[in-house]
């Protein structure tokens, strides 16, 4: 089946980038999804030659099925000014693209129903304030200026609002950057999975992949839900779980909110086909396998706070990352799981679906009962505490991983990438990575949770 126009990015997606292995680069990206292509195009532009290896497609997972929110609201305050750049650069993508991300500042809205998460809404406002961002909380009526429910529609106490975040259309966006890394001299290359990578005296020296050696003295590792996989064959471990999350996409419908927001049970968003996207909150996942025993203590904070959100299932599929039978050790010369599951295209979880359809319809009913076009899911590459590994691997010079941006990397991915290339360029990255640091799990440093959406 072909996908369609205004869907995620599958297997069956024709390949759009072919580029023959070059015999060398100066670096080598693992992952063709969002911090994968934004990483190889800010690489490009600081003059370094750059190589992006993809398994499937590019976007061909998360990187196409995530809400499509740019959002600097409710941040991590570690993540906030890099959040804070992505989002201009986003803007400046989308120029450069010829406006074909769908880039629209239309803003998000945290959505209250109660006192009690208002005035847990109202402690951000201290971390908008010293980053001086655009972020003020609204009362009701003020909500109602801003979303149109309609006689007997859903009437929040508050809001938290800020007007100058943004969305875009994964599938599309992802794809058309990739295309502009590829016009200033990016070599990209879908259907070619990264083996293993070649080390030498404690450098790395190039990358194995099915078709062929690429010697490269950097490798950047933005696998997203594989990189666990592919970090443990090399003996190297970090403790990153995979979450599978169900999206809803409706026929067009009256605009009554331009942006994004999200409430207590309901998040949605406007789409450049006049449809909405529409989640169920705490509609994620977890399906066991052998890291989510390996690290179950390094999760169990998490774990305990989400316990009555989060649906944990005995095993995932065959040949996903975690799953019960995939292979863990593997050669440079023989298959590896890369090949066995080019795209991770999970199946949505249907019985969601309806919740978030009747969400959607009490809060506009005016509206009446959105049609559902089609449903997809996504698996979520997270860490314990909420926030991505940004940093080279100690003892393995010339390694940098990139990985569990735990839902949020869509939005800040062109600000990541840009941080990832000038650290691989030996530049000032601008921004304090320490929370993000490789060693944060295993130093003695408490954990402490981001927040989660």
């Amino acid at each position: 089946m072909s996908t369609p126009a205004d869907a995620p990015i599958t297997a069956s997606t024709p390949v759009r980038f072919s580029d023959p292995l070059p015999a060398e680069v100066d670096v080598v990206v693992i992952g063709g999804g969002v911090i994968g292509i934004m990483s190889a195009l800010y690489l490009k532009r600081l003059g370094l030659s750059v190589f992006v290896v993809e398994k499937g497609r590019v976007a061909g997972e998360q990187s196409s099925r995530n809400w499509g929110w740019i959002r600097q609201l409710g941040r991590d305050e570690a993540e906030l000014p890099v959040m804070m750049e992505a989002s201009e650069l986003w803007d400046r993508l989308d120029a450069d693209t010829g406006g074909r991300t769908g880039f629209r500042r239309a803003g998000i809205l945290y959505l209250s129903s109660t006192k009690a998460d208002l005035d847990k809404q109202a402690e951000w406002l201290d971390v908008a304030r010293r980053h001086q961002l655009d972020v003020r909380q609204l009362d009701g009526a003020g909500v109602a200026e801003l979303v149109r429910t309609g006689e007997g529609g859903k009437r929040w106490l508050g809001g938290l609002w800020s007007p100058t975040d943004a969305r875009a259309e994964p599938w599309a966006a992802v794809p058309a950057v990739a295309e502009l890394a590829r016009s200033e001299g990016v070599g990209i290359r879908e259907n070619c999975a990264a083996r293993t990578f070649e080390t030498a005296a404690g450098r790395i020296a190039g990358v194995h992949t099915e078709h062929g050696f690429v010697k490269a003295a950097q490798v950047v590792v933005a696998g997203g839900a594989w990189t666990s996989l592919l970090l443990r064959r090399h003996g190297i471990s970090i403790p990153q779980l995979i979450v599978r999350s169900s999206v809803a996409r409706t026929a067009a419908m009256a605009d009554m909110f331009a942006g994004n927001a999200a409430d207590e049970e309901l998040a949605f968003r406007r789409r450049e086909d006049g449809g909405y996207s529409i989640s169920a909150l705490g509609s994620h996942d977890l399906m066991i396998g052998p890291d989510a025993f390996r690290h179950f203590f390094t999760w169990l904070p998490v774990a305990v706070k989400s316990l009555g959100e989060t649906r944990f299932l005995p095993f995932s599929p065959k040949n996903y990352p975690d799953a019960w039978g995939t292979k863990r050790r593997w050669s440079k010369d023989e298959e590896s799981p890369f090949e066995r599951c080019r795209v991770l295209d999970p199946e949505p979880e249907h019985r969601r679906t309806e919740p978030a359809r009747k969400r959607f319809a009490a809060r506009f009913p005016e509206l009446g009962a959105p049609e559902i076009l089609n449903v997809w899911a996504g698996m979520i590459d997270a860490m314990p505490d909420v926030v991505p590994v940004v940093d080279r691997v100690p003892g393995h010079e010339g390694l940098i991983v990139a990985t569990g941006m735990s839902g949020h990397g869509f939005g800040i991915g062109p600000g990541f990438g840009k941080a990832i290339a000038h650290l691989a360029a030996g530049r000032p990255t601008g921004h304090d990575l320490s929370r993000f640091r490789f060693s944060r799990f295993t130093d003695g440093s408490p954990m402490v949770p981001g927040p989660a959406l």
